[in-house]
């Protein structure tokens, strides 16, 4: 299969020009303007952006939480995906106490094949660390699982200690993995939580009182301060508060090797969503909670400067209706999580680019060029050049859509963004040279995407 891309305006993490695409097979092969190539499918993009596809390097398809499990498993969390623009996912396989991390790889990996629609990767949470835990690390790095997810919260069931945090840091500089971090202080968090629910305080929005900014800033501290003694960089996920940004801000001013994602759902939401009527908060019952608005700003100029360096979704779908619903009498049973797949790209073009807050550029950086980099993957994926993944989508700068549950993919039954407009829409969606969304509809196939191995740093 071949394809001709014609006059669009092509963008990557540095440049902006208009020209021409051939794609031959799954790969880019010709970079060109006016190019005059026979292919089997000629797509007119002018007037539009062609950009790397989507890379979301934070999702959880699959995956069982707090008695329930997500909505969204590999097909239909990838098939969203793919309307949204994303064209690689990487996932997270959890290794649970008394497990090995290769059984946890081997039932993730079962999850996904013959399921996903597009290509994939995989993090490993490790939940408890001993010598042959740290043998396996050595053996997933050079099998291209290159990262290892570790828990500062939740005790009892993915907290691990300082000691085996560091312990983790130290086998990453001997493998070239990277530690990603869920950084808030859980035993503290643990100890509001009872408190709270001892004095009846029941409702959603306790989750949000219960996990305060500097339980997430201290634990960032922490995080960051350990990987300097380990002398290894680090990654902390879906940061959400101002006073964590400002310890990621001054690591970097120092030179060390932090990074940092956030969410849509931080740059868009706020606390006040938890007290919408009724039960309604528990729609953004997800950890780290909801901050107040005026933390927004200063999370868009972090992306703007570089302090944040990704914008991933923590995609965790839990329906309302008999999933949410298992907390109504105690927020701490809430599933915790929200969906976001198949928005993400949307709304950071709607509320970052259209309105000046980062340039066309950057957007392509941080929804696709730097998680490629950090995880491992460029340039096969994130940029268009000849030789990479022919992952390409073409956005509609000017198409109007209303998010809602009745026309997006997702498996849930809401949208944390009801009835929001954006401006800025994907398509036509291409993963490896074929295409898989073509307008508003989804012509690819379940597990036709491949398992990523990535490369180390």
């Amino acid at each position: 299969m071949s394809l001709l891309i014609k006059g669009g305006t092509i963008v990557t993490a540095t440049d902006l020009y208009v020209g021409d695409i051939y794609v031959e097979g799954d790969k880019i092969k010709t970079i060109g303007i006016a190019l005059d190539i026979p292919a089997d499918r000629v797509i007119d993009a002018t007037g539009k952006y062609v950009i790397p596809g989507g890379i979301d390097v934070h999702t959880h398809l699959d995956m069982p939480f707090g008695g329930s499990t997500s909505a969204d498993d590999f097909e239909s969390g990838t098939i969203a995906a793919a309307h949204g623009g994303t064209t690689t996912i990487v996932d997270f396989a959890i290794q649970y106490r008394g497990q090995t991390l290769h059984h946890a790889w081997e039932t993730w990996m079962k999850k996904a094949e013959g399921k996903a629609a597009i290509d994939y990767g995989f993090h490993m949470i490790v939940t408890e660390l001993n010598d042959q835990v740290e043998l396996e690390m050595d053996a997933l790095v050079r099998q291209g699982v290159t990262s290892f997810k570790l828990f500062m919260a939740y005790p009892g069931v993915f907290m691990l200690d300082d000691a085996s945090i560091f312990k983790a840091l130290l086998r990453t500089g001997d493998n070239g993995g990277t530690i990603c971090m869920h950084a808030e202080n859980g035993g503290v968090i643990d100890v509001l939580v009872q408190r709270a629910l001892a004095a009846g305080r029941t409702a959603p929005k306790y989750h949000a009182l219960t996990r305060p900014v500097r339980a997430e800033a201290e634990a960032t501290h922490r995080a960051i301060a350990l990987a300097e003694m380990a002398g290894v960089p680090i990654y902390i996920v879906h940061l959400s508060a101002a006073e964590a940004l400002e310890m990621v801000t001054e690591a970097r001013d120092r030179g060390l090797h932090a990074y940092a994602e956030t969410c849509p759902q931080y740059l868009f939401l706020s606390y006040d969503n938890y007290e919408e009527p009724g039960f309604e908060g528990a729609k953004y019952v997800m950890s780290p909670p909801l901050r107040y608005k005026e933390t927004q700003d200063k999370l868009w100029r972090g992306l703007a400067f570089n302090d944040l360096q990704c914008v991933s979704t923590d995609h965790c779908p839990f329906c309302m209706k008999e999933q949410k619903e298992l907390g109504k009498d105690d927020f701490s049973k809430i599933p915790n999580g929200a969906p976001g797949i198949e928005t993400r790209m949307s709304l950071v073009y709607d509320g970052g680019v259209r309105t000046g807050k980062m340039s066309i550029n950057r957007f392509v950086e941080v929804t696709s060029t730097s998680p490629a980099r950090i995880f491992g993957m460029f340039p096969r994926k994130g940029t268009i050049a000849p030789g990479s993944d022919a992952d390409i989508v073409v956005f509609d700068p000017n198409r109007t859509q209303t998010l809602s549950v009745k026309t997006l993919h997702m498996k849930v039954d809401y949208s944390p963004y009801e009835g929001r407009q954006v401006t800025g829409v994907s398509e036509t969606v291409i993963s490896r040279g074929k295409v898989i969304v073509d307008g508003e509809t989804f012509i690819g196939r379940a597990g036709a995407g491949s398992f990523l191995k990535r490369a180390t740093r």
